[in-house]
């Protein structure tokens, strides 16, 4: 299992709070990816997507705002607090970076801490051509000059841009290109490594309330601490994208603020979070909700399935934190999850522990698996013959009127997710519980484990006393 499918050049976007890191990742990966705030801190875990320049590819990096310099030296933290957290994992990536783009202010001006953080950078990185000075908010012509302050850093001339209008940012992409190696220099059987690409990556969302352990989840499966943990609500404001390959197959992981009671009604960061949540869940395939078995399923959890199965989204329920489970008892939890959620039966149920690592390669396995059953396409003769049996067991059931219902043709129309289409009669009418009826036999036949089944009716229409198909 590897984060970076091609071996890209990593390029770190590094800088203290508020010069503009997250507005200029939005600007060269081309998406609104990364939260956009004035307000310090916004940024807490790194935003990671892969750019193209001149076809060269990199995985681009947002780190968190340095606001505590000794920290980033290295200093422990015994606290746990969610700031230092944010940038010790920001010192991780420079660590591993083939690039830095150091961002300065052009309109704030230096200010000692760009001094601490050049120093930093000059005893922490060995090679200094891999830091890009960047001065950033060059938003007019006229500021272009105010950048030569910044030559005080002993970094060599800054790059003036203006992330917010995307004005040089073509230079620096010429300069990052230039100076990183590519992938053409990079030693990969590419043949080898395309054919994860040819097939659709596998979206898979996170999603739950606050801190059921989403995000710890989500490192567990990873093996490394990818997304900032901590007990504080909402530490995960935006979706965190992370692409892995798993038995040859392309996964790409979502994590997600965790939606409130207030859910959107909420304020200000949260809100946009939890905005941004819902705008994650509707671009994926299988959502895992994650849950705390020790705690009561809410009306709220019930909310987020309904939100799920409505957008035609697979499911896997994520029963997370069983280490603390007083009785392991895993028949009686699936009965009282099931009670909760009647309208999803057929989603799988895995209990896990994040914190321990328990089981969570099993959530891989069960996201391979209820990716194939999305795309099962079935044919129209295997159909027919499954509608002759189960009408032989029940027959259809009608839902109004005196006329008994008739069906002509039971089709797949669509696959990822499966759709299908009963033909019936002009005049015929057919109950929902007899749709719901061959909904469970389909299962019973053909699994569509965690995946929503549609059944649409597609009646005939009537021509002149002819029925018309």
């Amino acid at each position: 299992m590897k984060h970076n499918k091609y071996n890209l050049p990593l390029v770190v976007i590094f800088g203290r709070t508020n010069v503009g890191k997250s507005t200029l990742f939005n600007c060269l990966t081309e998406k609104n990816q990364a939260l956009v705030s004035n307000i310090a801190g916004t940024t807490r875990d790194s935003n990671l997507n892969e750019v193209e320049w001149r076809g060269k590819k990199f995985t681009l990096v947002d780190t968190g705002g340095i606001i505590d310099m000794k920290y980033l030296v290295g200093e422990k933290d015994k606290t746990g607090n969610i700031e230092i957290k944010v940038q010790q994992q920001a010192r991780d990536y420079l660590t591993r970076a083939d690039l830095i783009l150091f961002l300065v202010d052009t309109q704030t001006g230096l200010l000692p801490t760009d001094k601490q953080m050049a120093l930093f950078l000059k005893k922490f990185i060995k090679n200094p051509k891999k830091i890009i000075l960047t001065a950033n908010k060059v938003d007019k012509k006229k500021l272009e000059a105010a950048t030569a302050e910044f030559n005080k850093l002993g970094l060599k001339e800054p790059v003036p841009i203006s992330a917010a209008t995307g004005a040089g940012t073509g230079d620096l992409l010429d300069i990052v290109v230039k100076r990183i190696k590519t992938v053409e220099e990079t030693p990969v059987d590419l043949e080898e490594e395309e054919a994860p690409e040819e097939k659709n990556s596998i979206k898979v969302c996170f999603i739950g309330k606050p801190n059921v352990g989403k995000s710890s989840l989500l490192n567990s499966i990873l093996g490394y601490e990818r997304v900032i943990v901590s007990p504080e609500p909402h530490t995960t404001r935006e979706p965190q994208n992370t692409e892995i390959i798993y038995e040859d197959n392309t996964i790409t992981l979502v994590d997600t603020a965790g939606i409130s009671k207030k859910g959107t009604k909420g304020k200000g960061l949260e809100k946009h979070g939890i905005m941004k949540s819902l705008k994650a869940l509707e671009r994926s395939d299988i959502a895992l909700l994650v849950i705390d078995i020790n705690e009561d399923i809410t009306h709220q959890d019930a909310k987020l399935v309904e939100e799920i199965v409505e957008r035609k989204i697979s499911l896997i329920i994520i029963a997370n934190k069983w280490d603390l489970a007083e009785k392991k008892d895993t028949k009686k939890y699936t009965q009282y999850i099931y009670d909760h959620f009647p309208f999803c039966t057929w989603a799988p149920i895995q209990f896990t522990s994040a914190l321990t690592g328990g089981k969570v390669n099993k959530i891989l396995d069960l996201i391979l698996e209820i990716d194939k059953m999305r795309k099962i396409k079935l044919g129209d003769s295997q159909l027919n013959k499954f509608l002759v049996k189960i009408v032989k067991i029940h027959r259809p059931a009608k839902a109004s009127g005196i006329k008994k219902p008739r069906i002509y043709e039971f089709k797949q129309t669509s696959t990822n997710p499966p759709r299908f289409s009963l033909r019936i009669g002009a005049r015929d009418t057919l109950h929902f519980s007899y749709i719901r009826f061959i909904a469970n036999r389909l299962r019973d036949k053909f699994s569509f484990l965690g995946t929503p089944i549609t059944i649409e009716i597609d009646q005939e229409r009537r021509v002149h006393g002819q029925h018309a198909e």
